[in-house]
């Protein structure tokens, strides 16, 4: 089931109008609290965001390659408390991804929005923005928002030969697999 899962998934910024159902937004949910976190710690936040007027906002929260989100009618924004683990950027985009990876597995699309380290304006960061428009808390980082929805666009999966296998080794750095 794994395989099929990663082999066909791509990420998706044109989405249907139509609502997501409850029980899938549950699935979302499930999922990104099961993402692992190092040592347990678990540092991740999430705020699923369904209104239609913060998403439009949150479309704008950097420079470029969040507009799409204007359009989906479901955004995760995906935060971490860096006090609570070192680890965090890895625990976030790990449950980003599981969040993600879920959608596709109940018929939905997304696409991950990076946010950490990037501008909003020349003066504001996206993280800034977000947390002025969300109320969220000055400890709490903001990694990534997923913007999920169905897919209005149908993209070929990549081909196992578009894989670069040039990039994997055998038991040392220059010995092709």
């Amino acid at each position: 089931m794994f395989l099929p899962l990663i082999q066909n998934r791509r990420s998706i910024r044109r989405y249907l109008s139509n609502r997501i159902e409850a029980e899938k937004i549950d699935v979302l949910i499930e999922a990104a609290l099961r993402a692992p976190s190092s040592r347990g710690f678990n540092p991740w936040e999430f705020i699923f965001v369904l209104e239609i007027n913060l998403l439009e906002k949150l479309s704008k929260a950097k420079q470029h390659g969040s507009s799409f989100l204007r359009y989906a009618p479901l955004g995760i924004v995906v935060c971490a408390d860096p006090a609570k683990s070192d680890m965090w950027v890895e625990d976030a985009s790990i449950a980003s991804i599981f969040i993600q990876l879920a959608a596709d597995s109940v018929g939905l699309g997304s696409c991950w929005i990076q946010i950490r380290e990037r501008m909003h304006d020349k003066e504001k960061t996206a993280q800034a923005y977000i947390a002025d428009l969300l109320n969220i808390p000055p400890d709490l980082q903001v990694e990534s928002i997923v913007a999920v929805g169905y897919p209005e666009e149908r993209k070929t999966p990549h081909s196992k030969e578009e894989l670069q296998y040039d990039k994997i080794y055998l038991n040392s750095y220059g010995n092709l697999y």
